[in-house]
């Protein structure tokens, strides 16, 4: 169920992206790697430290999705990545570069909620979920 849950919401990213047309930004790209490192958890089954990677892998994807919605809901700054930054004393040249050079999607917005959550507090969410259950099948193993 664990391997599942990864890699649903793997599926379910690419879905959003690909299907329906909501570029990420850097940190929904950051969220998803953990993920892939938990897929690493499939071989829970035959060695047990493979578990512990799953979990691990999940449960930083819950963390940076953590951060991430702090950032969306303005508690906290971003990576200077998601964001324009200062132009204060910028020649147009240096202002143009910069904005050609910027991502297209802010980590700074919500582009999608549903029940007051946005897209990366869900993750968070099921990523810690995700995490319990990897943590379940080792007393279960």
């Amino acid at each position: 169920m664990a391997l599942a849950g990864s890699v649903g919401l793997l599926l379910g990213a690419l879905a959003f992206e690909h299907i329906g047309g909501m570029a990420p930004c850097p940190l929904c790209i950051w969220q998803r790697w953990p993920h892939v490192v938990a897929l690493l958890g499939a071989g829970a089954f035959l060695w047990w430290p493979f578990a512990l990677i799953g979990a691990g892998g999940a449960a930083t994807s819950g963390g940076i999705a953590v951060y991430h919605t702090g950032v969306e809901r303005g508690w906290w700054e971003g990576p200077a990545s998601c964001a324009a930054g200062d132009v204060s004393g910028m020649t147009a040249e240096e202002l143009l570069a910069q904005i050609m050079g910027a991502p297209v999607v802010r980590c700074d917005e919500v582009p999608w909620e549903m029940l007051g959550l946005s897209m990366a507090s869900w993750n968070a969410v099921a990523s810690f979920g995700i995490a319990a259950l990897w943590l379940v099948s080792l007393k279960l193993r």
